[in-house]
Formats: C-alpha cells, sequence, structure tokens
C-alpha cells in the first residue's frame, strides 16, 4: 500500500542506534521554513539569448510546484537561484562516481569520444525513461501507476537505473505519482531500492517539503537488514532537511553517517554548509570554520563549496568572512565561476559596497565570463541598495542592450529602491510599467509595495493593494501579511493588527517568527493583555519560533509590572531549556528587564559554572540593590563572585566603585579610588574601563576638574584612553562651548568617530563661528577619502544656525554631485537657514526646486515650515500648510497640535482653537497640560471667565496636575473678573504644592485686590512679594498707594512712600500724585495741598498735574473757594492753565446741585481765558462747532487720555443741565475724531450692539439714546435684520465714583425696556431682539427719543449721583424706595411703579409683599418651596401647533 493511504502506524521501527530523526509533528506544505527558489533563466538558452544557445540534451527548467511558494526576495534569488542549481541534495546526488566537473574539464584540450555502442545505449534508456515517464503522467486521476508497470510491453525492459530516473523525472511534475512508483517497485521486491533510486526518491520528496514522507521512506530502508544506506542516501537527506534550514537535523545525520562506519563526502559537507546557511546560523567566523572541517576530513574543497559559503555569508550581509572565503579559493587555486563572482556582487550589494560590487563586475569581464542577467540584477540591487539612481538606470541600460528583458526581479529592485527614498509614485508607476511590459508582478512586488505604504505611515491604502493582489489570483505569503501587520503596527492600529493576523491564520498561512514577533509586541503595547501575550507566545514555541533577546525582556517587563511570578519563572525556564539561551544571556536579559533579584541567582548560577560575569550586568544589579537599600545584599553578591573567581578581584572592587557612581556617591566612589591606588593594586589602576566611567560620571555630576585630572592620571600612568574616553572627553568640552579644545584633543587621539565631528562642527554652529566649521571639514576632507553624510549634514545646520543660506546651499548642491546623496536633515537644514535669516517667503521656491529634483519633502520639513509661520503669527500660511499635509495623508502629532494651538490662542481665535482640540480628540490624541494651559490663557485674555473656568474642570477630570502656568493664569483670571478670593485660595493651594508665583501674577492679584478694596490681603500679598525677593518696580507701591487713596488711609500712605524710599525706588511726580490723591479720598486736601507746597520747594518741576489733583480735591470737598485760589496760584506761577485744570472744574461744576455754583466755577475758568464751557451752556451761535472740533482735535494727540476725560466731563455738564442736542452733536463730533470708538453701537453691521465702557455717565446717556433711535429705525425699516439678542456692554468699573452699568440700568429701568443683566458675565446687559422691537414700537418713551437742548437752563441739576448711580433727579426718591422694599425687580414693573404717586406706589407694594408672603406659606404648607414650574407660554403652544400640523402634512 503506497505511504500516502496508511491509516495504521509504520511496521518497522527504526533502530536505536539511529538518530531520532521524526519530529513531534509532520512538516506540512505551508511550514514557514525556507521555501526552495524557482529561477526560470537557469537555463543557459534564456540566460544569454544574444549567444543563441541550444542544448537539447538538458533538462528544461521545471516548472514550480503548486504546494509551494516562491522566495519574493530579489536580492536572496540573485545568490541562491545558481548555487541551489548545484546543490549536492538535488543534482550532484545522480552523478557518477567518474563525473568531471567543469574546471577539470576546461584543462582538457581535447574531447572524448563515445562509441557508437555507448551511443546507442544511452539513447536507448532515455527513450525507455521518457515512454514510462509520460505514460505514467498521463494516467487520469483513478487510474494507479501499477496499471503502467505491470502491464507494459515485453519488449519495454528497465533496469534499475531506468526506474531510478523514472521515478525522478516523474517527481518533477507529481511527486505523489513519483512516490506511488516508488511504493509499486518496494511492495513487488522486484528491484531492491538500491542508493540511486532512494536517493532519487527522497529529492523528489524534498523538493515536495514531504519531510515527514521523506523521513517514512529513510526509516524504512535504515530499518531493512539487509543493507545500510549508502552516502548517496544519507545526502539525499540531508538535503530534505537542508531545504528547510533544519540544521541540527542535517548535523546528526551527519554523526550517524560516521557511527556506521560512512566516510563523509565532499558532497555531505556542502549539504552541512547549505543547511546551516538557510538556517540562518552563519555567525561571524563560522564560514571559515565550516571550510576548515572539510579540509581536516581531508576533502578538497569544490567550487561548489565556496560558492555555498559565499552565498550564506550574503544572506547574513558578512562581507568579511566572504571576502576571507573568496581569497581562500583563489589561494586553493579553485578558480571562480560566474556563480562565484554573482555571489559576490550580491554580497557587495547586501553589505552597501556598490563601489566593491562595480569592480567585480569589472573584474568579471576581465577574466573573459560573460555577464548573465543574474550579474546584472545583483549589480542593480547594488547601487539601488546605495540609492544612486543614475547607476540604476545605467545599468538597466546596459542589461537591455545585452539582450536580456528586465524581469520581475529588475522591476522589484527598483520598486524597492525608489520606495526607501520615499517616492511611492514612482515606485507605483513601475508597478504600472511592469504590467504593461508583460511582467505579471508577483507575490513579493505587492509585498514591497504594501511594505513600503506601511512604512510612510499609508496604511489604508497598503490594504488596498493586498485587495488588488488577491484580486490578481495571487495568495499572500507570510512576508505579505508581515508587512500588512507591521504597517498597521506603527500606525497604532492594534485592533487591524490583530484581524490581520487572525485572518493570515485562517487563510491557512503559518505565522513566522516575524510574524509571531510583532503580534507579541502589539499586544504588549496593550494594556491587560497578559493573558492574550503568553497564548500567543505558547503558540510561537509550539510552531517552533523563539523570541529574541529584546522580546524576551520586553515581555518580563510586562509581567513585572503586572506581578506575574509564575510566568516569569515559566519565561526563565523556557529560555534556559526551549530557546537554549546561555546562562549569561538569560542573565542579561532579567537584569535589562528589571528582575533583578531573579537575574542575580541566574548570575550566581553563572559564576558556580566558571563564566566570568559582564560588567555591566553585575553593575545593574549592584544598582539595584543599593536603590532598595540593600547594600548588604550587594556586597555579599560581590563576595560570591570573588570566592567563585579570585581572579575577579579588580572586576568586583570596579564594580562596587561604579556602584557608588551610579548611586550619586561620587566622593565615596574617588575615595575608594585613592584606597586602592595607595595599597597599590597596579593592575587596578591601570584598567581604562574603570577610568573611563570615573571621568563620565565626574562630568556627569559637574566635576570637570576631577574628571579631567583622571585623565590626566590615565596619561600619567601610561593608560592609553579608550575612544570611549576620547569621546566623552570632546562631548564634555562641546558642553562647554570649547570646541576648539575639543578639535585639539580628537586630532591627539587620531579618532575617526563622525559623531564626534558632528558635536565639534555643531558646536561651532551654536556659536555662530561657521568659518571655523567650515575649516575643520575642509581639514577632515584631506584626511579621508569620502565624508559621512551626517558631517555634511551638520556643517549645513552650522551655516543654518548663522543663516549663511548660500553656504548651505553650496555644500547642498556638492552632496548632490559628488555624494553622499542629500538627506532629509540636509533639506531642514537648508529650510532652517532661511528661516533664521527671515526669508520665510523664499522657503516655496526652494521647496519647489526641491520637488523638481525628485525629492519628497517629509513631515519634519512641513512641520518646520509651520513652526516657522506660527512663530510669526503668519495664520494664513500655517493653515495652508497645515491642510496640505494632511492632503499629503501626514498625520498631525502632538507637537504640531501644540503649535497651531499655541498660535491660534494668541491671536484669540477661539474658533479655531476649538475646533483643532476637538480634531485632536477625534484623532484619539488626549490634550495635555500644555494645550489646556493655552486654552486657559486664551479665554482669561478675551475675558471668557466661565468657559476659563470650565477647562480648569477638566483639567482635574483629566487627572492631569496643574503646573505653575495654570495656576498663574487662573489667577489672572480670577485678578481680572475681580474676585480675588478665589485667587488667594488657589495661592495658598500653589504654596502647599510648593508651586511659585509669577510677578506678574502678584500685580494682578494685587490690582483685583485693590479693586476690591481687600486691604488686609493687598497688605500680605504685598509682604510676601517683597519677602520673595523680587525687585519690586514703581507699578506695585503706585498699587498699593491706590489702596490706601480709595480707603482714606493717608497715614499708610506715608508709610508705604518711606518704605519705597528704603527699597531704593525713587518717588517721582506720579507718586506724589497717588499720595495726594489718597489725601483727597480722604477728604483731606489741606494735606494734599501741604505735599504740593513741599514738591514746589523742593526744586522740582510742578506742572498742572499735581495742581489738578490739588483743585479737584478742594471741588470734591466742596471748597470751591480755596479751588479757585490754586487756580489763581497757577496764574502767580507762570503756569498756563491745561486741559487738566478744565477737566477738573466742568466735572465738578457737572455734579454742583445749584446753577450758580456751577457758573462759578465755569467763570473762573472764563476768567483764565477758557470760557468754551459756559458758552455751551448759554450761547447758540454756530461757530461753536467749530471751535469744538478744533479743540477736540488739539487735545488728542495729547497724553492721559486729555479729549477723551475733556469729552466726558462736557457731557456730564450738559446731560445735567439738560443741553442734551449740544450734547449729542459733541458726541458725534468725537466719534468723528475717534476720541470714541467708531463701534460704540453697532446696528448698521447687524450686530445691534453697543459698548460704552470707559464712558461718563452722561455721555453714555447721551449714547444710549442715539442707540435707541438707530434700532428704532431699524426695526421700523426692517433693515438691517437684527440677532436673536442684543447685547449692551456697560462694564463693570466705575468712572469717578459713577457706576457706568448702574446708571445705563437706571435709565432703563425708568424707561420699561426689555433689557435684563446677564447671568453669565458681570455689566452686560442683554435683550431679546424681538421683544426690543416691539419695546420701540409701543412703548410711550420711545416716542419721541430726539434730543434736545432745554429753552432755559433748569436753576438746579436734573441729575444725582447716589451710591455710584447718575440718574434723573426727580426719580431718585422713588428708586430709593423701590429698592429698599423690593429689591431688583424685572424693568416693566419698576417702570410701572416709578410712574406712581408716592401714596398709590405704597399700597402697590404693600399688596406685593402681602401676595408674597401669602404665597410663601402655601408653598409651605404643600411642600413645593424652591420647586419651579414652568408653564408653558403662547408662544412655546403656538410652535407646539405649527409642528403638529407640519407633521400631519408631512404624513399626507
Amino acid at each position: 500500500m503506497p505511504l500516502l493511504g496508511l491509516t495504521t502506524p509504520f511496521p518497522f521501527p527504526p533502530p536505536s542506534r539511529l538518530p531520532n530523526l521524526r519530529p513531534a509533528t509532520a512538516t506540512s506544505p505551508s511550514s514557514s521554513s525556507p521555501v526552495e527558489f524557482h529561477y526560470p533563466q537557469a537555463d543557459p538558452s534564456i540566460r544569454w539569448p544574444d549567444l543563441h544557445l541550444h542544448f537539447p540534451h538538458l533538462p528544461k527548467p521545471h516548472q514550480p510546484l503548486t504546494n509551494t511558494n516562491p522566495n519574493p526576495n530579489p536580492t536572496s534569488s540573485i545568490i541562491t537561484a545558481p548555487l541551489d542549481k548545484a546543490k549536492p541534495s538535488d543534482e550532484k546526488t545522480e552523478l557518477p562516481s567518474n563525473f568531471e566537473s567543469l574546471e577539470s574539464k576546461s584543462h582538457r584540450t581535447h574531447v572524448k569520444k563515445l562509441s557508437k555502442l555507448a551511443l546507442k545505449r544511452a539513447h536507448d534508456w532515455r527513450e525507455r525513461v521518457r515512454l514510462l515517464s509520460n505514460r505514467i503522467l498521463s494516467l487520469p486521476d483513478s487510474a494507479h501507476v501499477a496499471d503502467v508497470l505491470d502491464h507494459r510491453e515485453p519488449s519495454l525492459q528497465v533496469t534499475p537505473t531506468d526506474l531510478s530516473f523514472v521515478v525522478k523525472q516523474v517527481g518533477q511534475t507529481d511527486w505523489r505519482r513519483a512516490l506511488e512508483a516508488y511504493e509499486w517497485l518496494t511492495l513487488h521486491r522486484q528491484h531492491a531500492p538500491g542508493p540511486r533510486l532512494l536517493s532519487a526518491i527522497l529529492g523528489v520528496l524534498g523538493r515536495a517539503r514531504q519531510d515527514s514522507l521523506a523521513e517514512e521512506v529513510f526509516l524504512r530502508c535504515c530499518s531493512d537488514t539487509d543493507s545500510e544506506p549508502a552516502v548517496q542516501v544519507y545526502n539525499a537527506m540531508m538535503g530534505v532537511y537542508a531545504r528547510t534550514g533544519r540544521f541540527a537535523k542535517v548535523r546528526k545525520l551527519l554523526d550517524s553517517m560516521r557511527d556506521h562506519g560512512l566516510e563523509p563526502d565532499l558532497v555531505s559537507f556542502n549539504t552541512l554548509i547549505n543547511a546551516r546557511s538557510k538556517a540562518h546560523s552563519l555567525g561571524p567566523g563560522v564560514a571559515l570554520q565550516l571550510l576548515n572541517d572539510v579540509r581536516r576530513s581531508g576533502l578538497r574543497p569544490d567550487t561548489i563549496t565556496y560558492n555555498t559559503l559565499i552565498s550564506a555569508c550574503s544572506q547574513n550581509t558578512n562581507l568579511e568572512d566572504a571576502m576571507k572565503v573568496f581569497e581562500e579559493m583563489l589561494k586553493s587555486e579553485c578558480q571562480p565561476d560566474l556563480w562565484t563572482y554573482n555571489a559576490m556582487i550580491s554580497v557587495c550589494g547586501r553589505c552597501s559596497m556598490a563601489q566593491e560590487a562595480e569592480r567585480l563586475f569589472d573584474e568579471l569581464h576581465v577574466k573573459g565570463f560573460i555577464p548573465d542577467a543574474v550579474t546584472y540584477n545583483a549589480l542593480l540591487y547594488s547601487f539601488a541598495r546605495a540609492g544612486d539612481v543614475a547607476k540604476v538606470e545605467k545599468v538597466c541600460n546596459e542589461m537591455v542592450h545585452a539582450g536580456f528583458k528586465k524581469d520581475e526581479i529588475t522591476y522589484n529592485t527598483i520598486i524597492n529602491m525608489y520606495g526607501k527614498r520615499g517616492r511611492l509614485d514612482i515606485a507605483f508607476c513601475l508597478y504600472n510599467e511592469m504590467k504593461i511590459d508583460g511582467c505579471d508582478p508577483d507575490v513579493f512586488t505587492y509585498t514591497v509595495l504594501i511594505d513600503l505604504l506601511g512604512k510612510a505611515e499609508r496604511v489604508l491604502e497598503a490594504s488596498e493593494v493586498m485587495s488588488r493582489m488577491v484580486e490578481a489570483g495571487l495568495k499572500p505569503n507570510v512576508k505579505t501579511f508581515n508587512a500588512l501587520i507591521c504597517g498597521y503596527a506603527k500606525a497604532g492600529m492594534r485592533i487591524e493588527a490583530k484581524k490581520t493576523f487572525d485572518h493570515m491564520i485562517r487563510s491557512g498561512i503559518e505565522p513566522d517568527c516575524m510574524a509571531y514577533s510583532v503580534m507579541l509586541d502589539v499586544l504588549l503595547r496593550s494594556d491587560g493583555e497578559i493573558r492574550k501575550v503568553m497564548e500567543l507566545y505558547r503558540s510561537m514555541v509550539k510552531a517552533g519560533f523563539y523570541p529574541d533577546e529584546y522580546l524576551y525582556q520586553v515581555m518580563l517587563q510586562s509581567l513585572m509590572e503586572a506581578n506575574e511570578e509564575d510566568k516569569i519563572h515559566e519565561l526563565i525556564k523556557d529560555m534556559e531549556m526551549v530557546s537554549f539561551m546561555n546562562v549569561q544571556s538569560i542573565c542579561s536579559v532579567l537584569v535589562k528587564a528589571g528582575c533583578f533579584f531573579e537575574g542575580a541567582e541566574m548570575l550566581k548560577q553563572a559564576v558556580s559554572q566558571g563564566h566570568k560575569p559582564d560588567h555591566e550586568i553585575l553593575s545593574l544589579i549592584l544598582n539595584a540593590y543599593e536603590s532598595l537599600g540593600r547594600s548588604d545584599d550587594g556586597l555579599a553578591l560581590l563576595g560570591f563572585v570573588h570566592e567563585q573567581i579570585p581572579s575577579s578581584l579588580s572586576l568586583t572592587t570596579e564594580s562596587f566603585i561604579m556602584m557608588l557612581c551610579r548611586n550619586k556617591k561620587i566622593e565615596a566612589a574617588i575615595e575608594e579610588y585613592n584606597k586602592l591606588r595607595f595599597l597599590g593594586y597596579e593592575s587596578f589602576e591601570k584598567n581604562p574601563s574603570l577610568h573611563e566611567y570615573l571621568i563620565s560620571c565626574c562630568i556627569e555630576s559637574g566635576l570637570l576638574p576631577v574628571a579631567f585630572q583622571f585623565y590626566s592620571d590615565m596619561s600619567f600612568l601610561g593608560i592609553r584612553p579608550s575612544q570611549e574616553t576620547y569621546k566623552i572627553l570632546i562631548s564634555a568640552y562641546c558642553k562647554l562651548n570649547y570646541p576648539e579644545t575639543a578639535e585639539d584633543l580628537m586630532q591627539h587621539a587620531m579618532l575617526n568617530d563622525p559623531l564626534a565631528y558632528i558635536n565639534i562642527i555643531e558646536t561651532y554652529g551654536k556659536l555662530k563661528l561657521w568659518e571655523k566649521a567650515e575649516a575643520f571639514v575642509e581639514k577632515l576632507r584631506h584626511h579621508e577619502q569620502s565624508l559621512d553624510r551626517r558631517v555634511w549634514n551638520s556643517l549645513i545646520s552650522a551655516y543654518a544656525e548663522s543663516g549663511r543660506y548660500e553656504k548651505a546651499r553650496a555644500i547642498f548642491n556638492h552632496m548632490m554631485k559628488h555624494g553622499p546623496y542629500p538627506s532629509v536633515d540636509s533639506i531642514n537644514g537648508l529650510i532652517n537657514a532661511l528661516i533664521i535669516d527671515k526669508r520665510l517667503d523664499e522657503m516655496y521656491v526652494v521647496i519647489q526646486e526641491l520637488q523638481d529634483m525628485d525629492f519628497k519633502i517629509s513631515k519634519s520639513t512641513i512641520l518646520l515650515m509651520l513652526d516657522a509661520f506660527a512663530r510669526e503669527n503668519n495664520i494664513f500660511e500655517v493653515r495652508k500648510i497645515y491642510s496640505g499635509m494632511k492632503a499629503a495623508g501626514y498625520l498631525p502629532n502632538m507637537h504640531l497640535y501644540r503649535s497651531m494651538i499655541a498660535l491660534f490662542t494668541h491671536d484669540k481665535r477661539v474658533g479655531d482653537v476649538e475646533s483643532m482640540v476637538e480634531e485632536m480628540e477625534r484623532a484619539g490624541l488626549k490634550p495635555d497640560i500644555f494645550i489646556f494651559n493655552s486654552l486657559l490663557k486664551m479665554y482669561t485674555k478675551i475675558g471668557a471667565y466661565k468657559k476659563t473656568s470650565e477647562v480648569y474642570q477638566k483639567i482635574l477630570r483629566a487627572s492631569l496636575r496643574p503646573d505653575e502656568d495654570t495656576y498663574n493664569t487662573l489667577i489672572i483670571m480670577y485678578s481680572r473678573d475681580v474676585r480675588p478670593e478665589e485667587g488667594l485660595t488657589l495661592l495658598s493651594e500653589m504654596r502647599k504644592l510648593g508651586l511659585e508665583l509669577k510677578l506678574d501674577s502678584y500685580k494682578s492679584l494685587l490690582a483685583a485686590c485693590v479693586k476690591a478694596q481687600l486691604l488686609d490681603q493687598a497688605e500680605e500679598l504685598f509682604s510676601d512679594i517683597r519677602s520673595k525677593g523680587y525687585k519690586l518696580d514703581r507699578l506695585i507701591y503706585h498699587l498699593m498707594l491706590k489702596i490706601y487713596r480709595n480707603s482714606g488711609n493717608h497715614i499708610k500712605a506715608e508709610n508705604l512712600l518711606e518704605l519705597m524710599k528704603e527699597d531704593g525706588v525713587e518717588p517721582t511726580i506720579a507718586t506724589m500724585h497717588l499720595l495726594m490723591l489718597s489725601y483727597g479720598t480722604a477728604h483731606q486736601p489741606k494735606e494734599a495741598d501741604n505735599i504740593l507746597n513741599n514738591l514746589r520747594n523742593s526744586g522740582m518741576v510742578v506742572t498742572t498735574l499735581p495742581y489738578s489733583t490739588v483743585i479737584d480735591a478742594y471741588l470734591k470737598n466742596g471748597e470751591y473757594d480755596n479751588g479757585i485760589a490754586k487756580l489763581l496760584e497757577l496764574k502767580k506761577q507762570g503756569i498756563q492753565i491745561d486741559h487738566r485744570i478744565w477737566t477738573c472744574f466742568v466735572r465738578a461744576a457737572s455734579f454742583c446741585e445749584k446753577r450758580e455754583e456751577a457758573f462759578l466755577l465755569l467763570g473762573a475758568l472764563r476768567d483764565r481765558g477758557f470760557d468754551l464751557p459756559i458758552r455751551l451752556l448759554t450761547d447758540k451761535s454756530d461757530s461753536l462747532v467749530s471751535e469744538v472740533l478744533s479743540l477736540l482735535e488739539e487735545l488728542g494727540p495729547l497724553e492721559d487720555n486729555a479729549a477723551f476725560n475733556f469729552v466726558n466731563a462736557i457731557e456730564d455738564l450738559l446731560w445735567a443741565f439738560e443741553k442734551r442736542a449740544t450734547a449729542s452733536w459733541i458726541f458725534q463730533l468725537a466719534t468723528k475724531t475717534n476720541i470714541y470708538r467708531n463701534n460704540v453701537f453697532r446696528v448698521l453691521e447687524r450686530d445691534w450692539g453697543a459698548d460704552f465702557r470707559k464712558m461718563s455717565g452722561g455721555a453714555a446717556l447721551v449714547g444710549l439714546t442715539l442707540w435707541l433711535d438707530h434700532m428704532q429705525d431699524a426695526s421700523l425699516q426692517g433693515c438691517p435684520e437684527s440677532p436673536k439678542s442684543v447685547v449692551l456692554i456697560t462694564g463693570a468699573a466705575e468712572y469717578n465714583k459713577v457706576s457706568l452699568n448702574k446708571t445705563l440700568k437706571a435709565y432703563l429701568w425708568e424707561m420699561g425696556s426689555p433689557f435684563l443683566p446677564c447671568k453669565s458675565r458681570t455689566g452686560i446687559l442683554v435683550a431679546k431682539a424681538h421683544s426690543l422691537r416691539m419695546w420701540l414700537k409701543e412703548s410711550t418713551f420711545c416716542m419721541d427719543l430726539e434730543l434736545k437742548d432745554s429753552s432755559t437752563l433748569p436753576c438746579t441739576n436734573s441729575m444725582r449721583l447716589i451710591d455710584g448711580y447718575f440718574m434723573r433727579a426727580g426719580l431718585v426718591p422713588a428708586f430709593k424706595d423701590i429698592e429698599e422694599r423690593l429689591g431688583e425687580i424685572r424693568p416693566k414693573k419698576f417702570a410701572r411703579l416709578a410712574l406712581l404717586s408716592e401714596d398709590s406706589r405704597d399700597k402697590v407694594i404693600t399688596k406685593h409683599i402681602e401676595g408674597t408672603r401669602e404665597k410663601m406659606e402655601k408653598a409651605r404648607k404643600n411642600g413645593s418651596v424652591g420647586v419651579r414650574r414652568r408653564r408653558p407660554t403662547r408662544l412655546r403652544t403656538a410652535k407646539f401647533m405649527r409642528w403638529k400640523h407640519k407633521e400631519e402634512i408631512d404624513s399626507r
């Protein structure tokens, strides 16, 4: 029965003397082991089409098996294709013993001819083999091979050799038929399975990846006691294992062959080398070791041996060993062939040595070889890996000119090159060109595209390419899935990575080590995935793969954080028993993962076995003991190491010193070092690693003199510093900004380190010494053939630091012409040079030039440009770059969002900032404290204090810890909102957290306390500021003087003046002015007058400012005669009166109760030559308009808001004495001359709002009346349309003890207007537009809003100033009565009550109070106190009915 149909155990158990060849599980066709590569150009007629060769006696290249996957790596195919043709496990086993190699044939001068009989026999057996093979292959599926072999013609007699060739030829097309033929021969026992037949069937099964069946055949052969397997059979079975890289199995078979008395031949060793190569375990030096093993066996390596070793070195990018093997090949007089040169060219390509590959290509011509397609593809790969586009195009042209068509490997190599350069557009163009040229993209093509898109973070496009690949009928292999999984993992799309991994398994593709490793990394980065990690890890181990040391380290770190001790010990056991890691490696992994105590136990085990401990690992363990306060355990460990290995005294002592250094005990380490020096430990003192570590620790601790002393000790003791020591010292000098000293030290050390070069050049650049950086690079060019790309980039950066764009561009052009090719850092250096040189407008030109030169603009370059425009507050350019960046597929990162939000917050673009924060949250990024601080600053700047509080609550909900910026911004917000109590609460929290308040925040909080009249808190803040050692300016003293002025505490003001002098801050006129104001507020104008006299007597130049303060104090205190006397004193002093004096007298006149008093003050001004105010009251001439206009234009440029204050005083005067038409045209003149803002009221701008902040009471009432008149016209005309709500901004501040908010509110309440105070912000009145329009149309108060002058001046002032209210005098009694008895009520109710007589108003208020009391008692009885029920209004009912009507119409 054939092996395919076996259901019972194999009846011939293998003998005990054979090695255990059977694996735990049979190897399936989809095994992840390396797959045989099939190269269609192996046929010479295909390889050299220009020679028109034809070899009819050679078999055509076999078609790839349906159950195998071609190797998608073009670089590996270049090497392995020709070598697989010559593998000893495939073709060499069938050659007769007298086979002659090509090398020996080349030395013969004539060709040996066969006799006619030999030719006829050769022709006969070939015909027989071909006839039987064709018959077997033409059988239907239901037929059996026995039908052909049992019923063949009697004339068709075959020999055992013929049958072996039949099995081999059938196996090239169908391995199942070949195995059936072999089973037929075995069961019928017509021919004993000889070595040739056995090797043939084993070769067929090996090529078909049927390892388990091959083992069955081999074990049956071994169980046959009649014969022992020959060397040829062992070689065939070794070839089966070698194909899948199972080196251990091949090694066991080789040892078993020797145990049976069989001497391995050259084919055996070639197969062993091939297995070692495919197992990827060919480390440095192993190739030469294998070569020596062949020679010690008495065999002479042939071309196949050398080619296999070179190919193995190529796969491991081990150029040094490959070159040594090549040299050994030349020394042994074994002539290289074309395959050798192909392999060497590929080795150079893998090791990024394109020039050496080109030299070998030229040498190949000299040796008389003709390059084939493999040669061109290998050279093409070398240049593509180096990124030399010009050479790649040149090789492609030569290849086509030589008669070779660009094949899949050629296209794949070029696509891969452009993809790594970031030119995915060109890569996809080549992909399309490839299909047009008739080259069907293979699995590798799609894999490369998917991999490149994944690395470019364009994972969605990579997924689309995968779908396109499946639609093309290609089945993705494990590398394709790996590329997509890695792309998802890099983009942070962990769920998609898991789904792709699961889909790969469902597709029947076994994951390889890469897939398992990436998925383990994905799961480890996910929180709470320990169980899944361990399940996947166990599946990985079961499949025969093991994580590398780094992955073990990450797994152990995660398990440590989760306190999974059992799983940690499981991993340790697997590392030791399954992964076969040595004890030292396991110890290293444990210590680096933070498992210090387990690492210590493993270190003890390693020491007990005689291994000398690693210095770094021992230091880490000791440092862990020291950090946990277990220094005794660390010392015990050192004692154990010294006891087990006495020769490790220097190591243990050195580790102890380093343990002290790691724990920042530098002084103790130096002391211990000195002790050992005096004890005479010469060998210890001459240890360069210890000195290097001490120097490094001293430099980190800032003990530079001590570090340099250690360097001197090394020189004195004759210790040659290591290269690392020189690097550390050079870095230290560069950090100290001594690049010249660092350069001298580098020359003394003859150091050849690009990083040191870069450090020196960058330091020159930071110091703006670009000339020295240029000279340094010129020296390097004289000593070295080629400079590293990073050195050129650092020189470009040095030029950029000084804004030398032209110099940087010259270096960039040199790199373009002579190499190395510029990188992203080169481009960023050019852009940075333009930025520092303030040439931002040229950046787009440079970017366009670079794109024309096929440079891909990277994300870092775009971010650099965006930051530059952001620092310049160029929002337009920032928006344009940001939109282009997202269109290019670059996802914004956290740094970009910070820059954008910082820019928008600086420009107070609230909508843009909020949308940016929402976009960031949709992208899965959480705002950090920096972004929240930016929001706090923005909302504080625009006065949106409610939003600021909401942001602070978000910070607390996000469990973020507020920093100093957060608290400082919040305190400034509370200060500006005049809520100093909450600011003081935050200040106490800051003190508990150890945070410091900035001086600006102190000033803001102090100013808020001044406004809120919190004298005690202000004094405490002032003392706190002085105790902090801040350098105080006059502003802080002036703030304190203001609060003393407002409180009328002139004694403390005087003491503060003395304290100010003690602190070295000289009082100025402004200081004395504040002191005088404090006396004026305290109603002590005499004291203010005394200060003025002292200033005059001290010789200081006295202006009208102090005089205006004294005069204002007298006038506010009602001492008009003294005020007029000071005015006369000004005349005597020869001081010309100015706007300050005018404003004082006009303002005082506006508050006089009687007309005579006002005329007295205005007459005093008239007597001093300024009669305009009194004429405005008494005269009606047209010339007044031009006089007022010229005066306002004259006062406009003056300081102290001269024109603004004067107009405010005039408006108060005119409104108080009912000259309101005059006040109106003066208001309009002030608006025209920009004294008042043009947008005081914005009806025509469709805003309908108004802003009267900083105006006086009279000016605001004039503006309010004009604003209402404008709105009335707009509401009657219906244009412009009004918004939903109309906002009136009054502000919360007082102007000369007049509250604008109270004044306008009293005026509007008297008129019964719909304006109500805003609930969220103070200083704002809001009215619904509909209510406002109805009120303007229907209210009797709005029938005539025209401002008119009274025909006669009233005898008394029409306005009164009471508690900040500047209101109509006749309204004062009603206002007081209503406010005292009802509090604040709605405007309409207030208007109705104010119009009633005193008796009627008293009755209505009394009835209202009683009704309210009855309602409260009734509610208290019903238990509904505090419950507010909202009844549906008529408007809501109408809306509901309209909605229901529309719903019925829609349903029809």
